[in-house]
């Protein structure tokens, strides 16, 4: 199946003339614009092109680290079950660990209480 891979651009384009920088910090949750990507990197949904994800790591007001969140739940070491987020049962996908622009933040809906984030932490650092 094609994606939308036009459409996403203009979007893109509008993001990045008129989006803001947002304050953020480690283990939040915000919904996030992560757009149309290549073959199995993790996309954003619907007209926005958006999905959840954690705050992993901040570097400045300009980038940060996220994980992006999935309602799909599998048993493997690459998925950690946060719990119900923004009403859905979510798990992060530390495999799809990536730096973003915060401009791409678009409304923070929670935030990961502290052990389960070192749980995360953990299993990101087992990557390498």
């Amino acid at each position: 199946m094609a994606k939308p891979f036009a459409q996403w651009n203009k979007t893109k384009i509008a993001l990045n003339d008129f989006g803001g920088y947002k304050r953020y910090h480690a283990r939040d949750i915000w919904w996030c614009t992560l757009g149309i990507n290549i073959g199995f990197e993790q996309d954003g949904t619907g007209k926005e092109y958006q999905r959840p994800v954690v705050i992993l790591k901040g570097f400045s007001k300009q980038v940060c680290l996220i994980i992006p969140l999935t309602t799909s739940q599998k048993s493997n070491p690459y998925h950690i079950h946060l719990g119900i987020v923004d009403g859905k049962d979510a798990s992060a996908i530390i495999s799809q660990l990536r730096l973003i622009d915060t401009k791409r933040l678009v409304n923070k809906i929670g935030v990961v209480d502290k052990p389960l984030f070192e749980t995360i932490k953990k299993a990101v650092k087992g990557l390498f």
